[in-house]
């Protein structure tokens, strides 16, 4: 079973009839932007699972729509109602100029963190090396294993560590 894809309008219709947006991402994704009312359950803790009842109308969404669509099928066998799939996900619905509710107090989330992190070390490890010690490039290498682990396992210390930091303890609630 697989579910369909609607318009961010299409689900707009739907939720002012009172169909349940959920929003898969993690938490504090959530925390910092969502659309207005919509539950957070995320795929790696609730695995996109809300309690429905029968008659309902259930609308998943990430941010860009890639998540949900790659668990389109995990989401379909889950969803004990009629379930589909907000098209372009948060920044779908964002485009269509349609509200969403904005927390600026939230820190971004921890996946943009590592990025920002990552590259910045990459980058020190690469102007550090040229101009000063060729052992300096160790620090690029370091940041690459791992990335390259973080991929293949799944596992990111960085992720673990930015999540222990002070301003991401807020969105942790």
């Amino acid at each position: 079973m697989t579910l369909k894809t609607l318009s961010p309008a299409e689900v707009k219709v739907l939720k002012d009839r009172g169909a349940v947006i959920v929003d898969i991402r993690e938490p504090d994704e959530f925390a910092r932007e969502h659309i207005p009312g919509a539950k957070n359950a995320p795929l790696s803790k609730a695995g996109g699972a809300v309690a429905t009842h029968e008659g309902e109308v259930v609308v998943y969404h990430c941010k860009s729509g890639m998540r949900t669509q790659a668990n389109a099928a995990r989401l379909a066998s889950i969803a004990k109602c009629e379930a589909y799939i907000l098209e372009g996900g948060l920044d779908g619905w964002k485009k269509a100029g349609l509200p969403v509710a904005v927390d600026a107090s939230q820190p971004i989330d921890i996946m943009r963190q590592v990025q920002i992190s990552a590259g910045s070390l990459v980058v020190i490890g690469v102007i550090l090396g040229a101009g000063l010690h060729p052992a300096f490039y160790a620090l690029s290498a370091f940041v690459g294993i791992g990335l390259v682990t973080a991929g293949v396992t799944g596992f990111c210390g960085m992720a673990r560590f930015l999540a222990l930091m002070p301003w991401n303890r807020r969105s942790a609630a």
